[in-house]
């Protein structure tokens, strides 16, 4: 398993940014915002593109905190648009994960992820209407490199099928998070 830290300070597509680390009860929370932006992100959604990075966009982490080293679990991060709008939700499934003494959270990443398309015109406080796995040739290469026992990536496509169903039936606990936290005036 690869450490990833969530830090994107050092992003060389970003050339003017502010990154906030907030702690709550059971989360981090990583707020960033790309004021300038060399070069705009476009990704492919389910057979379309959709713009995750330009200038002015926030990037918002949301990552557990207390189960550790080798837990299974996951991560949402968000990435809003200028109006303040989440366009995609991207949740990484680990293997276990933690706070730094720097007070940045990493994972031990389980190479697939999940991610959402996020939509508010049918609800005001928005919902994930369409979401994917993703990555998969990535844990099946893990498995063959032997960095991951075939139980392990059994244990990651099901915790990833799990957050996707729950992301669909909008019963992801981050996501409330989300929508507490981008509901509050000071952020």
């Amino acid at each position: 398993m690869k450490r990833k830290v969530f830090d994107l300070r050092p992003w060389a597509r970003v050339s003017r940014h502010t990154q906030t680390v907030l702690t709550l009860p059971g989360y981090v929370i990583v707020d960033f915002v790309a004021h300038e932006v060399t070069r705009p992100l476009d990704v492919t959604f389910g057979g379309r593109t959709i713009r995750v990075l330009d200038n002015g966009y926030r990037w918002v982490r949301f990552h557990p905190t207390g189960s550790g080293e080798g837990t299974l679990g996951s991560a949402l991060s968000a990435q809003l648009d200028t109006s303040g709008q989440p366009v995609q939700v991207y949740v990484d499934i680990h293997l276990g994960e933690g706070v730094g003494s720097d007070g940045l959270p990493w994972t031990d990443d389980a190479y697939l992820d999940v991610i959402g398309d996020w939509q508010v015109a049918d609800q005001p406080a928005g919902r994930v209407t369409e979401a994917h796995i993703i990555d998969a040739e990535d844990l099946e290469a893990a498995v063959r490199a032997g960095l991951a026992t075939s139980g392990q990536a059994q244990a990651v496509w099901e915790e990833a099928q799990r957050v996707q169903a729950a992301l669909l039936a909008d019963t992801y606990a981050p996501l409330e998070v989300l929508r507490r936290y981008l509901s509050d005036p000071y952020t």
